[in-house]
């Protein structure tokens, strides 16, 4: 496993790491004892850093994760992320006594003394402008509750908002082949200041493993139905926000970035690991063989110059004119 530096903090995370959002709730069926098992082999294979959020089960996905490191806290980083349990546009979610409630929650649910990250959970651009959450967690930090924290963004302008803030030290943003857009400011000014990021949705909701036909169906509960347009949540953290049916087409395109990889999952996390700007890449998983799977994407084969420039322009011609929602 390679590691690199989260920004300019003292944390050096696994370049593959993992998000728990399948393993809480809202993808469908999970089992407790797959993800504990995931979560070890993930582990063992020199993982050292997780994802989660309160609100991923109800905070179900922070006790898996409190369950899986016993007696490793020291060694497995967590980041975690807090405001949605709440109303997100509502200042008072964002108090000194709200966030500390949610910190210490979580804390709870962890069995930790310190949140190695604490992220602010894709917050409206107002509150974030308000800027009082910033000296909340400022707050939370001196107290030691928090080691570091950061935001978790929707939009590029989000993102270069929240980079002009000094003790953020850490963007999650959705970074995969069908959305670009952060390469050409973001990133660069990201690594610039000393920013880390954290590639979510790197599979576009399983589109880019190529395994999906357009008669897929998904479980009430799973976000790919019920969010599939983003009735529920920015549309964007489903199918990274191209319709279903045109993203399976557009991902049936892309299968030659499979050849001398393995298989289109390698591929799409490798083509993410292959920006030096990322920090670490954080795709889901349910199952062992899943873990198995994503992890191989750090040994398989770069992508050549020529095949970064054919992905790019089959961003800007065939993918961008597809995404909505705000990004």
């Amino acid at each position: 496993m390679n590691y690199r530096q989260l920004g300019d903090t003292e944390l050096k995370v696994s370049e593959l790491s993992f998000g728990t959002w399948a393993i809480g709730g809202s993808w469908g069926k999970s089992s407790d004892q797959e993800a504990l098992k995931g979560l070890e082999k993930a582990m063992d294979a020199g993982v050292n850093f997780f994802d989660t959020a309160d609100v991923y089960g109800d905070g179900h996905s922070e006790e898996l994760l409190a369950k899986a490191t016993k007696g490793k806290e020291d060694k497995i980083h967590i980041a975690t992320k807090f405001c949605r349990a709440g109303d997100i546009f509502d200042p008072e979610t964002y108090s000194e006594k709200a966030v500390t409630e949610y910190c210490e929650a979580s804390l709870k649910r962890l069995k930790r003394e310190t949140i190695d990250l604490y992220q602010i959970h894709c917050p409206p651009m107002e509150i974030l402008k308000d800027g009082r959450v910033f000296e909340v967690l400022d707050k939370l930090q001196q107290q030691g509750k928090i080691r570091h924290y950061g935001v978790s963004v929707e939009t590029v302008e989000e993102g270069l908002f929240c980079l002009e803030q000094e003790n953020v030290k850490a963007l999650q943003v959705i970074f995969n082949i069908f959305r670009q857009k952060a390469v050409t400011e973001l990133l660069p000014q990201a690594k610039e200041k000393g920013v880390g990021i954290l590639a979510r949705v790197p599979l576009a909701s399983g589109l880019l493993t190529g395994k999906f036909t357009k008669v897929a169906k998904f479980e009430e509960d799973d976000h790919r139905n019920f969010n599939k347009d983003g009735e529920h949540f920015n549309v964007g953290e489903t199918f990274a926000g191209v319709e279903f049916s045109k993203g399976v087409e557009l991902s049936e395109q892309l299968k030659w970035i499979a050849e001398g990889r393995g298989n289109m999952t390698r591929a799409a996390l490798r083509w993410i690991l292959d920006h030096e700007e990322i920090t670490t890449v954080i795709p889901g998983f349910k199952t062992v063989k899943q873990v198995e799977d994503n992890l191989q994407a750090t040994e398989v084969p770069h992508f050549s110059e020529a095949e970064l420039k054919k992905l790019t322009d089959f961003y800007h011609h065939d993918i961008h004119p597809n995404i909505r929602g705000v990004y």
